[in-house]
């Protein structure tokens, strides 16, 4: 179990989870709630939920996946430290990437740890980020100036996406994220359309938008592209 993180005395530091993951979610709050200096006062399977709940009542820690139904992690990451600036975030994610560690932290993240790793692992990474520093798969030290010591990240056996489509992903707003993942589960534009309370046309416009920036021309590709990001699952 971690040490303290969080000096004698002081309020404890609220956390908020969102994982899309119900016993990894349930497991990471148990062990948190016995780590002393934390307390966890929100836990979400979805993006926009844990977002709402953030930007009510701010957190000073959000650990987050990446890839959540209804609105991606990137999505609610950027939310969070363009509104919530004093809030440190910890991104978890079953399909690390090589590249990733350093586009997250030029959004802002404070750590980055890949969720199959032992739970003892993942606190150590929560815990340094607490302690003021930075935590991407190996120790970066508080005091940490500047990123060019930063030690690589070691290849997963579980290969993530490609560069060029975790920067598609970025490229897609909320709503374009939220509409790719029902087309790429079977729902027709009119389906879509009720369920988000939207027209048929916008919704033929954003599929046309999600399509372009992805750089695919049929539905077959945009669904193969979702699964290999994990918007949907396979």
């Amino acid at each position: 179990m971690c040490g303290v993180v969080n000096a004698p005395g002081k309020v404890p530091i609220r956390t908020v989870i969102i994982d899309d993951e119900v016993v990894f979610r349930q497991m990471l709050s148990s062990a948190l709630s016995r780590v002393r200096g934390l307390v966890v006062t929100g836990s979400f399977k979805d993006g926009k939920s844990g977002l709402d709940y953030c930007l009510k009542d701010p957190p000073g820690l959000l650990i987050v996946d990446l890839y959540l139904p209804g609105m991606h992690g990137l999505e609610v990451v950027r939310e969070v430290r363009s509104r919530l600036p004093n809030t440190r975030i910890v991104v978890l994610t079953g399909h690390p990437d090589g590249d990733l560690p350093a586009r997250l932290i030029a959004q802002g993240v404070n750590g980055f740890v890949d969720k199959s790793a032992p739970l003892n692992y993942v606190l150590q990474a929560i815990e340094s980020v607490i302690a003021g520093g930075m935590f991407f798969a190996a120790h970066v030290p508080a005091k940490a100036t500047g990123l060019t010591g930063m030690p690589k990240m070691e290849p997963s056996v579980k290969a993530g996406p490609p560069t060029a489509t975790m920067d598609a992903v970025q490229a897609l707003s909320a709503r374009e994220l939220e509409v790719a993942r029902l087309v790429a589960e079977g729902f027709s534009s009119k389906e879509i359309a009720d369920r988000l309370e939207l027209s048929v046309r916008t919704v033929e416009k954003h599929r046309a938008n999600i399509m372009d920036k992805i750089n695919v021309k049929e539905v077959a590709s945009l669904v193969r592209w979702c699964i290999q990001t994990g918007i949907v699952k396979s």
